[in-house]
């Protein structure tokens, strides 16, 4: 059977707060929607994922799915059901036999739940994953309880919610206009009986700044196989009248000679980071023989290399950085530097260290022939 899986990310997540819709936020190194849409793709029996995304957002997605392929994005509308409306439509084209309807803030969905849910689908026609209600529910108006809701028969639903194609589009399609809170309650409506599978606790939907926290705590709790590099690098100065250092420009009687915009640091650092996932160092991705780098930003290389740390799902932990030269003094542009590299990786400030020194007149850097750097980088990959 032909799978398609459908994930809504049109919403602005007002109740998380913050600058970014929800779906947009990084977590741990991916983004929200990244980790969702990667959930679905180690799943071998889907062929098509489709995204529906807020008509402001494109350039905001391009930036948060990492270069993931799937189907283009579609413009979703002014409420859930009429982006996923919207979606189906998109989706009609390519004819699938089933469709998972999913929650772009769920990104712990797991492949065997996933796995599962096509399974229970392909048999039963509409299934979706359900808890049960371990609290007891009260009925409250004005503060006041006026009663106590049986819990028994109660559940709470969770996505991705999986139907037969066909069945669900014409759901959708006669239930237009009539507001509904998920995709089960319009196939309930049109008489479609929705069977259900035990859900997971940790596929919850991230709302608020607390289930952020614990989705980070979810992420790094995974990542036990912890790795140190370190990274090493000098050039020799040139005639001109700055260095690059971290990615700041340093007013200077001399400029560094070297690869690309030779910023000895941001040099240093790449290496560092390429160490702790084995991938070589900056020579064998950024040849400098290759004219195409010449004169670029090294910020190029080390958000490459991050990339390729975050694709085997690690994360950063911390790095520290030492800048060895007589001149020109570093410390005076130490928290510029720490600044642009905390945002070139994404990292909180304080994860980055940058300290400078001299070699008290000695060696080449003592003489004013050039500048080193020395990085270490500590990072937490999964086992």
């Amino acid at each position: 059977m032909k799978v398609a899986v459908l994930i809504v990310a049109a919403g602005r997540g007002h109740r998380l707060g913050g600058d970014l819709p929800k779906q947009y936020i990084s977590l741990a190194g991916k983004t929200i929607l990244q980790r969702s849409i990667e959930a679905f793709q180690k799943v071998p029996y889907v062929e098509l994922i489709q995204t529906v995304i807020h008509r402001d957002d494109h350039e905001l997605y391009q930036q948060a799915i990492g270069g993931l392929d799937i189907l283009p994005p579609v413009n979703g509308g002014d409420s859930r059901q009429q982006s996923v409306m919207k979606g189906l439509q998109s989706l009609g084209v390519q004819e699938p036999d089933l469709v998972l309807i999913h929650d772009a803030a769920r990104p712990f969905i797991s492949p065997k739940q996933i796995e599962n849910i096509i399974l229970e689908c392909a048999a039963h026609g509409a299934i979706i994953p359900t808890l049960p209600v371990i609290d007891t529910i009260k009925q409250v108006s004005d503060n006041n309880i006026e009663k106590t809701i049986e819990r028994n028969s109660l559940a709470r639903a969770q996505t991705p919610q999986a139907f037969r194609f066909k069945l669900i589009f014409m759901a959708h399609r006669k239930m237009e206009g009539q507001e509904m809170t998920d995709d089960s309650a319009i196939a309930e409506a049109c008489g479609i009986q929705v069977k259900t599978i035990p859900g997971d606790e940790d596929n919850f939907k991230i709302t608020t700044q607390a289930d952020l926290i614990k989705a980070e705590h979810m992420i790094k709790n995974t990542l036990t196989d912890i790795r140190t590099g370190l990274g090493y690098d000098v050039h020799a100065f040139e005639a001109g009248d700055q260095v690059i250092l971290g990615g700041i420009a340093i007013d200077h009687d001399q400029k560094l000679k070297g690869h690309s915009d030779a910023d000895v640091a941001l040099h240093a650092l790449t290496d560092a980071l390429l160490g702790t996932i084995g991938e070589g160092d900056i020579g064998t991705h950024f040849p400098p023989s290759d004219k195409q780098w010449q004169g670029v930003s090294s910020e190029i290389f080390l958000k490459h290399a991050a990339k390729l740390l975050r694709d085997k799902g690690g994360i950063i932990g911390n790095l520290d950085l030492t800048i060895i030269c007589e001149a020109p003094k570093i410390m005076p542009h130490s928290a510029a530097i720490r600044d642009n590299i905390a945002r070139i990786l994404e990292l909180a400030p304080d994860r980055v260290s940058i300290k400078a020194t001299t070699t008290e007149k000695l060696g080449f850097a003592g003489r004013g022939e050039g500048i080193a750097a020395q990085a270490i980088v500590t990072v937490r990959l999964p086992e």
